[in-house]
């Protein structure tokens, strides 16, 4: 993994094998977020983008090819690595086709683990490169032109998809309507219309309604802001 995309998600509920994982991938210089079962494994997938997910087949609560399932259902396109003592080649089998991207059978070397992260985090950054636009818990899909916040689906007309792909493509700068018309509508201002505002609302509804923090800010006599906090 290159650049700042260096965040892992370990699903382990045995304290000691999390405690060493959590350690060794912190020293090789990965900041690490640890989940003790299916629960919180689903709730941090859903709120971050990780790089890579390990994650333990043996849960306490909800096996981890459940998890794995229900993370691909809401769009979670982070790739999986399985770290299990089912080291059979039909538990294998079954992982990947679940939605896996790398298995891995305890116990192993840590020098091996490493190299299967390298690899699956180049993989990650590809294709979220080419498919995926995050801006903290939301995420659009270019390919299936769709949006979702912590995993739930945002429904979108093809209109309000483009201004919030604009938007996103545009995190932390402030766009104003001239340019939204210029590029969403491909019109020339126009400052009678009201058409920006009037979309940006409903966008602003869809996306930001009911959610932990706003995404969508106006910036008083100029246009709008998506960013997240921090």
């Amino acid at each position: 993994m290159t650049g700042g995309h260096r965040r892992i998600l370990v699903v382990e509920d045995d304290p000691e094998t999390a405690g060493q994982l959590v350690e060794e991938l912190t020293v090789s210089g990965y900041d690490v977020d640890l989940a003790a079962n299916g629960r919180e494994a689903l709730s941090h997938g859903a709120a971050r983008d990780y790089a890579v997910i390990t994650i333990d087949r043996m849960l306490p609560d909800i096996d981890g090819i459940s998890v794995m399932r229900q993370l691909r259902d809401d769009g979670i396109a982070s790739p999986f690595l399985i770290i299990s003592a089912l080291g059979e080649v039909d538990d294998r089998v079954r992982g990947l086709r679940a939605g896996g991207d790398d298995y891995l059978v305890k116990p192993f070397s840590f020098t091996e683990l490493l190299a299967r992260l390298e690899a699956l985090g180049r993989r990650s950054e590809t294709i979220a490169k080419e498919t995926l636009l995050r801006v903290g818990d939301l995420a659009i899909d270019l390919i299936a032109r769709s949006a979702s916040r912590r995993g739930r689906k945002i429904p979108l007309l093809p209109r309000e998809f483009q201004l919030l792909e604009y938007l996103v493509r545009n995190e932390g700068r402030v766009v104003s309507r001239a340019m939204l018309l210029q590029h969403v509508w491909d019109l020339h201002f126009d400052p009678s219309t009201n058409i920006i505002d009037v979309y940006v609302g409903r966008v602003r509804r869809k996306v930001d309604d009911a959610q932990a923090y706003p995404l969508i800010h106006t910036i008083r006599g100029i246009g709008y802001c998506l960013r997240a906090p921090g």
